[in-house]
């Protein structure tokens, strides 16, 4: 199987960064490229752009968790590392939606689902995860679905 698009933008840009002597963006990359690779390793297959995009969307929240427990804890150098890195994750998702597209999306799944209590969220959320992953912050999408089947 060939390697994705993605894969291969990330190897490219890891060996500009080598390239420009980039030191922090490489390493962020390289990360990235270590996650891949781990999860192909545990799985024992490739990973296509979807599964990657997957790897990628956990490393963003990973980063936005570290992100608001070093700004409590008042490490604004840990902070501003994890901001770079999630900046630089972010470069390889696809653009985000607005609020009214993920509410369409809710819509057309609860929709299609239908779904009309909170025992139905899981058959929701199931249908949103394939088609947002990647393109919106799936806890925002969890809190959206809550509210719009409890109300």
């Amino acid at each position: 199987m060939p390697d994705s698009a993605l894969k291969i933008r990330l190897v490219e840009d890891m060996k500009n960064a080598m390239r420009q002597q980039e030191k922090t963006k490489l390493g962020v990359i390289r990360l990235i490229l270590a996650a891949i690779k781990q999860r192909e390793v545990d799985t024992r297959k490739d990973q296509d752009d979807q599964q990657i995009l997957g790897t990628l969307d956990k490393m963003l929240k990973q980063r936005r968790d570290s992100l608001s427990q070093f700004a409590k804890a008042g490490r604004e150098d840990l902070v501003a590392q994890e901001q770079f890195e999630l900046d630089l994750i972010k470069t390889y998702m696809p653009a985000e939606l607005s609020a009214e597209e993920i509410d369409a999306f809710i819509a057309k799944a609860v929709a299609d689902a239908g779904a009309s209590s909170m025992r139905d969220m899981g058959k929701v959320m199931g249908q949103l995860k394939s088609s947002l992953m990647g393109r919106a912050d799936m806890a925002v999408v969890s809190r959206k679905v809550k509210d719009r089947l409890s109300g």
